[in-house]
């Protein structure tokens, strides 16, 4: 069977709320898109929780680009659209996405993002992440990066490296086209920025961006970004 489209999510322990998210989705799977589960050693059951929900469970070794790369590998869809488990599509997202892969010639694009939280300061760093992100043509994970699987295949799709790897697949597709904003948009949890500071969290991850921009290796970033949290 052939898909207009798949939505590959890597998953890694994600079970207090993975069911929800596969039961948003289920409406996109009546309209004949393909959902790809693609488990990177989970320890609580999360690939259990997939029964009936997906069109595919993977399991892959750890690490979020290699399990997105395992899951369009072989995924069925002619557009390929990269959703974390910890970020929602809207009704205006999902419809905005049926719209693009409806058509036929390669683009790629992101949404807008909602950072959901009680803290007042997530409503500026959504905007200004998705205002960066139109100026730039770099889109983040959390905001879903849709793409037509020729011009995904035309970059090699995701660097096999354990940070950044979104950053990269971006510059890498902005070389061919600049990314389409949509500004419909998804909803992605605010927990880390909660949990680890609202304002600690934003500078720790602008400095990681801005020393990766200047050529410190994802290799390098990584040991600092799983010593913060």
């Amino acid at each position: 069977m052939s898909f207009r489209a798949s939505v590959i999510i890597p998953v890694l322990n994600e079970a207090s709320h993975l069911q929800q998210r596969l039961l948003a989705l289920q409406a996109l799977r009546e309209q004949g898109v393909e959902l790809v589960v693609v488990d990177g050693g989970s320890q609580d059951g999360s690939p259990e929780l997939t029964e009936g929900l997906v069109d595919q469970c993977l399991v892959s070794e750890r690490g979020r680009a290699r399990q997105m790369n395992q899951g369009a590998a072989v995924a069925k869809g002619t557009w390929l659209a990269f959703l974390h488990a910890d970020t929602a599509l809207t009704p205006a997202a999902t419809q905005r996405l049926m719209t693009v892969i409806a058509a036929d010639s390669p683009s790629w694009g992101r949404f807008n993002v909602r950072i959901i939280g009680q803290h007042p300061m997530l409503r500026v760093i959504a905007w200004m992440m998705n205002r960066r992100s139109c100026l730039t043509s770099i889109a983040t994970g959390d905001q879903c990066i849709l793409v037509h699987r020729e011009l995904f295949n035309t970059v090699n799709g995701y660097p096999e490296q354990p940070l950044m790897e979104d950053i990269e697949l971006s510059r890498r597709l902005k070389s061919k086209m600049s990314a389409q904003c949509w500004p419909e948009k998804v909803e992605t949890s605010g927990r880390r920025w909660q949990q680890q500071g609202v304002w600690r969290t934003i500078l720790f991850m602008w400095s990681l961006r801005w020393r990766y921009w200047r050529g410190v290796s994802a290799e390098q970033l990584v040991k600092e970004y799983y010593e913060c949290k």
